[in-house]
């Protein structure tokens, strides 16, 4: 696949994912303001609860996705359709016994509910709710090697469209049924059963686009396959153990040391901060995979060159969002629920930087999972979970509930935001990693004088309504991308995606021009 046709891909898959998100995104404000007017703030926080509750049971999955997914990128490239459906089918069944693993996991930790809830609840059919949640869980990996096979193909977009629809139609009955019924269960099973009929959906659909994928192959996954699945799927376990304590208990330490309601206000702030993460992800989840094609057919040097211009892309993107966001999340929230829902503008400065770090990270390791290297560091997830527990544990108890985020930071700064550059530089890059630190220690540096700036301009806006809430709005629109533009517009990076900005305005005129003369 040469780079014109990744290049393609990626903004198709990146155009579908923007346009479904903006409708999504409005109806889930409006869906969210619905559940708290209707339901209240213990609704919120069991929801949240329950849903970091299963995200660590997902635990189950232990990366054999991934695996998976990275032995397809090859195949996928040369068109290899007998060893594209061994992976297939290999797939298929690892994944229907994850679905049964989560479900009898989930169905093991009923008995522990009560000792989740630091002040308890007065939610009726408690252990009926979590019940739905264990189900809609396990359901949800029975037909994904099929959505994972069309992200692998480039296709992202396919499964985006399909799942917004359903996304669409999800979030209307939701929201008719909390406003005129109240009922929290129908609600649940009303998206469950959305959910299931959506994934069979994008199922049926990657039938029809590869036939071949129904065929049935006697074929055997070859030895040196087998092995590398099973090396990284070792690795992996350990790799989303680690993962899922330092950014899945978030919840269940709050509900735990502080409370249940403190779970519900948190949501919301987690809530608008998922929304910036999804328009986020629209942009690299659109190329993540032909940074994987890329890395199946081009020479380190042309990915060295791919990855310092995605490094830049999260600088720019990640420091935006984090800077807008912890200017006008409070102010947002202020608006849209009132000063109620508020917990302050410190708590949402420490969200901030762990966003921003998180963030920055992303294109280290889209490199180091699409190269498959999964082995070489995977005790540090246990080093990184074990510092996260302890630390969040003990600041919380001295500094409430911000100790648990800042928990969160310092153990991503102890392990991986060194150690991963350090493997990635050394096994793809095959240089020094001492470049990674500078351009990390500079954007960092603009990141934090461009937030100062920006925040006194702000600080000018006083009213505290919906005036003062868009007055912000637009200056952390502006001010920072003009500052970015003005420091950087010399830089290599910034003139590459400049230029292909201006190829796509120009060839996007053509076309309408073409298409006006033939009208």
């Amino acid at each position: 696949m040469n780079n014109n046709s990744r290049t393609r891909n990626s903004l198709i898959n990146m155009g579908a994912a923007f346009g479904n998100q903006l409708l999504i995104t409005l109806l889930s404000l409006i869906s969210r303001t619905v559940f708290i007017t209707a339901l209240g703030s213990q609704y919120l926080g069991i929801n949240g609860l329950f849903t970091n509750i299963l995200s660590i049971i997902s635990l189950a999955e232990s990366g054999i996705g991934s695996s998976i997914i990275f032995s397809l990128y090859k195949p996928v490239a040369e068109n290899d359709e007998e060893k594209i459906l061994v992976l297939m089918n290999l797939y298929k069944k690892a994944f229907r016994v994850i679905a049964l693993i989560v479900f009898l996991l989930g169905i093991l930790m009923m008995p522990f509910l009560k000792y989740m809830m630091n002040d308890g609840t007065t939610v009726n059919n408690i252990y009926l709710i979590y019940l739905i949640f264990v189900i809609n869980s396990a359901s949800s990996y029975l037909f994904s090697y099929k959505i994972s096979f069309l992200n692998v193909s480039q296709k992202n977009y396919i499964p985006t469209n399909i799942y917004s629809i359903f996304s669409i139609i999800a979030v209307l009955l939701k929201i008719v049924i909390i406003y005129f019924t109240k009922n929290y269960i129908l609600y649940l099973i009303v998206d469950s059963i959305i959910t299931i009929i959506s994934s069979i959906t994008v199922a049926k659909v990657t039938d029809r686009m590869y036939p071949f994928l129904k065929r049935k192959t006697n074929e055997k996954l070859d030895r040196n396959t087998k092995n590398d699945i099973v090396k990284n799927v070792k690795a992996l376990i350990i790799h989303n153990i680690g993962g899922r304590v330092v950014f899945g208990t978030d919840n269940l330490l709050i509900s735990s040391f502080v409370s249940v309601v403190a779970v519900g206000l948190y949501s919301n702030y987690n809530m608008l901060i998922n929304i910036a993460k999804t328009f986020i992800n629209t942009i690299f989840n659109s190329i993540e995979h032909s940074v994987g094609n890329l890395i199946a057919e081009e020479d380190n040097k042309k990915v060295y060159q791919i990855f310092k211009i995605t490094m830049f892309c999260n600088f720019w993107i990640y420091s935006f969002f984090a800077i807008a966001m912890y200017i006008c999340l409070e102010p947002a929230i202020n608006v849209w629920i009132g000063k109620e829902y508020l917990m302050g503008k410190e708590i949402v400065g420490i969200l901030m930087i762990s966003f921003y770090i998180s963030g920055m990270r992303r294109s280290i390791i889209t490199i180091k999972s699409k190269a498959g290297i999964f082995h070489e560091d995977r005790f540090a997830p246990l080093f990184e979970a074990a510092i996260n527990l302890i630390g969040s544990i003990i600041l919380v108890k001295l500094l409430g509930i911000s100790g648990i985020f800042i928990g969160t930071i310092i153990s991503t700064l102890a392990v991986p935001f060194w150690l991963t550059p350090k493997i990635v530089y050394k096994k793809v890059f095959n240089l020094s990693c001492i470049n990674y630190f500078k351009d990390y220690f500079i954007y960092a540096v603009v990141s934090l004088i461009t937030c100062i700036t920006t925040n006194f301009i702000c600080s000018f806006t006083n009213n505290i309504g919906i005036v003062g809430l868009i007055s912000k709005m637009i200056i952390c629109t502006i001010l920072p991308n003009l500052i970015y533009i003005i420091i950087f517009h010399k830089k290599d990076e910034f003139l590459y995606l400049y230029k292909l900005a201006y190829q796509l305005v120009i060839s996007k005129i053509k076309i309408n021009k073409k298409i006006g003369k033939q009208i």
